[in-house]
């Protein structure tokens, strides 16, 4: 099954990932409990970070993750998907087109558009079933944002709200492109570079995080 084979960017055969993993997972737990504890590690142990898009193998890594403690959705996914497969749980990528409301202002210029392609989630196979899952936000991004942490028990799609906390409108699901055994490289970076040409394919300056804080500090 190629759910399960490392490859070039989801290396669940680095040493680090492998460890990693180790760390998360017990041989006496289920895939569903050790699918659940892999997602709340990869979602909470990493800053999301928009500003730290690299399209290059190198960049896209899991272990690359593990080496600079952050990721945006997409590595993020995939270390998820490199962890999963570590513990021999089928795991494959999934990307969908998503209109993102709460975005910073400097995040929204650079790209151009709310609307934000190829976003991704790790979609795992749970007691015969397929569950999607998101750990792009950690939950401290999410207390600054005021949206309700996504949560994953293994039993249901954890995928964003649509609302924050507060009503106002946050994620919308504009198309689901499919999902994938291996990142389908060459399409992300020619849209991306078609429709986001404020990222040029490689890692851009900027503190996510302290924009959030200075644009959320009235909330």
């Amino acid at each position: 099954m190629d759910e399960l084979k490392p490859t070039r960017i989801i290396n669940s055969d680095h040493h680090s990932v492998i460890e990693f993993t180790r760390s998360y997972t017990r041989s006496t737990n289920s895939d569903c409990a050790n699918a659940v504890s892999l997602y709340y590690a990869v979602r909470d142990r990493f800053r999301y970070d928009p500003y730290t898009i690299d399209l290059t193998v190198e960049g896209l890594r899991a272990s690359r993750v593990l080496e600079i403690n952050r990721g945006w959705c997409v590595s993020k996914a995939i270390l998820l998907a490199a962890c999963c497969r570590v513990s021999s749980i089928p795991a494959r990528l999934g990307f969908a087109d998503v209109r993102n409301h709460l975005s910073t202002a400097r995040m929204r210029e650079r790209m151009g558009t709310d609307l934000f392609i190829w976003h991704a989630y790790t979609s795992i196979l749970i007691d015969g079933t397929w569950r999607k899952a998101t750990p792009a936000f950690n939950v401290e991004l999410c207390d600054k944002f005021r949206l309700r942490p996504l949560e994953f028990d293994g039993s249901a799609d954890s995928i964003y709200h649509p609302f924050d906390l507060d009503g106002r409108k946050h994620m919308e699901y504009v198309k689901y492109r499919g999902e994938f055994s291996d990142v389908p490289l060459a399409a992300i970076t020619d849209d991306m570079t078609r429709l986001h040409p404020g990222f040029s394919g490689t890692t851009v300056n900027g503190d996510f995080e302290r924009e959030v804080s200075e644009e959320t500090a009235s909330f």
